[in-house]
């Protein structure tokens, strides 16, 4: 709840500001990260190269991210499910399975069936072991599919990626709703809400609650990474690209508030 305040600020101030003006720029000078630097001001181009460099480090591991959740949807098609126990190889002796009984006892050194697949199941985690060798092959040939995925995306620039966005923009909002419907009528969830909304407003006192905020503002809207110039050149010169701007911030904010509730 107390996270809403510096979340709209930095929305207000900082990610709405800077998403309208490289729609402006990208739109304008109908050109892509580099050359738009170049029109503005010569000595200002290696912005451009800057981000482009940036967007490549941000490839390497948010491609990383998706393969993960893809060897996670690979995983969940197995007749067990492999973080449901504490019955696997890689799992330790703090695995505590806490949905086994009702007498459990959880300690300060206690982890969750998910959480050590997660940290140790997972091939290529940092502490995977046993037969994680035998199966490095599963992340790194979800990886390659992804890196092949992004590629047939954008091969053709925005005739390929305008028919993907139909798919990539309105597949997650189904999978909201099933996944908010699915968590509404489990035991406790009302208790999830409640934590989710009630305010604590000591937290506005922390530096990492104002960063947090920033970082999820840059990372949901995108203003820095060079996508929007490159997306705003191929608008017609007169599009209302201030309409743009506020319609697609407020959709991508109230879609953060929304996965609030399927998450708590």
């Amino acid at each position: 709840g107390a996270f809403l305040i510096p979340y709209t600020l930095m929305a207000v101030f900082g990610g709405v500001p800077l998403f309208y003006m490289e729609l402006a720029l990208g739109q304008f000078h109908r050109t892509g990260a580099i050359p738009v630097w170049k029109c503005i001001c010569p000595i200002f181009k290696g912005i451009g190269f800057a981000i482009c460099i940036i967007g490549l480090y941000v490839s390497f591991y948010y491609n990383t991210i998706i393969a993960w959740a893809l060897y996670y949807l690979y995983s969940s098609f197995s007749g067990t499910l492999p973080w449901a126990s504490c019955d696997n190889p890689w799992n330790t002796p703090h695995c505590t399975n806490y949905l086994g009984g009702s007498n459990v006892t959880w300690t300060n050194f206690s982890r969750s069936p998910a959480e050590e697949f997660y940290t140790a199941g997972v091939p290529g985690s940092r502490l995977s072991r046993g037969d994680a060798l035998g199966r490095s092959w599963s992340p790194l040939l979800c990886l390659f599919l992804i890196f092949t995925i992004v590629y047939f995306s954008l091969w053709k620039g925005v005739k390929t990626s305008g028919k993907v966005v139909w798919v990539t923009a309105t597949l997650p909002y189904a999978v909201l709703l099933v996944l908010l419907v699915r968590g509404a009528t489990l035991p406790g969830a009302w208790r999830g809400v409640v934590f989710y909304l009630r305010p604590d407003w000591g937290k506005l006192l922390s530096t990492a609650v104002w960063v947090d905020a920033a970082a999820q503002i840059f990372f949901s809207l995108g203003p820095g990474f060079g996508v929007i110039l490159a997306l705003a050149s191929y608008n017609h010169f007169h599009n209302n690209c201030y309409r743009d701007a506020l319609v697609t911030s407020a959709v991508n904010c109230l879609t953060s508030f929304l996965s609030g509730f399927v998450i708590f």
